[in-house]
């Protein structure tokens, strides 16, 4: 008799999950790495949370949001590898196999999601392949620079990532904010004009991989910082533009509203601290904790409670994960440069970052078992 072949698994039931909990842990693990003196676990002191941020938490979002459906002969190694790279990475940061993991796992996440963007007939649809792609061989370069090279230091290197994460951000989040917008306002004969906004979108996608690259040079920061502000200016004339004022009946809606709001609000301070010459990490952090933190959230609870319930999330839980989420960010960026000299915001931000990671793993790992109840989301009406 032959076996029944195994249904595809929705990526994001896999990688949301892990990525949450990971974010969850990392970021209080790495102070209490610097402030007990322990310097345990050691992946995470130094830039070591960051690189785990942004090459562990962000690159499995990314797979959790574009691979969809995939056989377990593909997902199996692909996490497998993801959840090696970070073990090794904690554990045994200095060793050539951790150093390895981490830029294997985000070759392999590219060579299977950058084809899926090529089929696009125009260039502003095309570019989210070469940029997934430029992310995931970030993780190369580090290795590379770590390894002798001469490249840009480890810290300029996350800097520039963290630009390019911003501009994958401020893509997507147009992409997934826009229509949902339009459909909510049509349901009350709301007209939409200004939808995706193609002229706005352009100058973004042009003018954020040149501060990405003027990002590498000390000499071009200032250039950097003033393109930032510039994009600043553009995602709040789209966010304007989108009339989310009459969107009061969607919290989710608001709550991925104000994540798109923290990228242009990060793009500000970040191109401020440029251009007076100020230390830029803080301002960096607004992108990381708030802009990623709170649309990641955000997208992770509207695309499982979708699938196992077809509805949105509650309002409570899409509100609860912005305050925290908000109050995670301020709090970093009001530690400041020498963030350890001020302890007690550094464990402010970190345990309201954690509470919301651990509450949206929570979560997903919740709805998943009405997914596997046959017709459980299909009988189930959508709100």
């Amino acid at each position: 008799m032959a076996t029944r072949p195994h249904k595809p698994i929705h990526t994001f039931w896999l990688f949301f999950p892990a990525a949450s909990l990971w974010a969850a842990v990392v970021v209080p693990m790495s102070i209490y790495a610097v402030l007990s003196g322990s310097g345990w676990p050691p992946g995470l002191i130094g830039a070591g949370h960051g690189h785990e941020l942004i090459f562990g938490f962000a690159l499995a979002l990314i797979a959790g949001y574009t691979l969809g459906p995939q056989p377990r002969r593909i997902l199996a190694p692909l996490f497998g590898l993801w959840l090696s790279a970070r073990l090794a990475w904690l554990l045994a940061p200095d060793t050539i196999v951790a150093q390895l993991l981490s830029p294997a796992f985000a070759l392999l996440l590219a060579w299977h999601v950058v084809p899926r963007f090529q089929a696009a007939k125009k260039w502003r649809n095309k570019i989210a392949g070469p940029l997934i792609l430029v992310l995931c061989l970030m993780a190369l370069i580090y290795f590379l620079t770590q390894s002798g090279l001469p490249l840009p230091d480890t810290r300029r290197l996350l800097q520039t990532t963290i630009v390019g994460l911003l501009l994958l951000m401020i893509f997507m989040g147009g992409r997934i904010i826009a229509p949902a917008v339009a459909g909510t306002l049509e349901k009350r004969d709301i007209p939409l004009q200004a939808r995706i906004q193609p002229h706005i979108e352009g100058v973004l996608l042009i003018i954020l991989p040149i501060a990405m690259a003027l990002m590498l040079f000390s000499t071009t920061k200032q250039l950097a910082g003033l393109l930032l502000t510039s994009a600043s200016a553009l995602v709040v004339t789209r966010i304007v533009r989108w009339k989310l004022w009459h969107c009061s009946n969607r919290p989710d809606l608001l709550v991925l509203a104000l994540g798109y709001l923290w990228l242009a609000i990060g793009a500000a301070f970040a191109g401020g601290h440029l251009l007076t010459g100020r230390p830029v990490l803080p301002a960096l952090h607004l992108i990381v904790v708030g802009a990623l933190g709170t649309l990641s959230g955000s997208v992770m609870l509207r695309l499982a409670w979708q699938r196992a319930r077809r509805t949105f999330p509650p309002a409570w839980q899409v509100i609860t994960i912005a305050v925290l989420i908000a109050a995670a960010t301020i709090s970093r960026y009001l530690a400041g440069a020498s963030p350890y000299s001020q302890p007690e915001l550094l464990w402010l931000s970190a345990g309201c970052w954690g509470l919301a990671f651990t509450g949206v793993a929570g979560q997903l790992l919740a709805l998943y078992p009405r997914v596997q109840k046959p017709g459980a989301a299909r009988n189930k009406p959508r709100k």
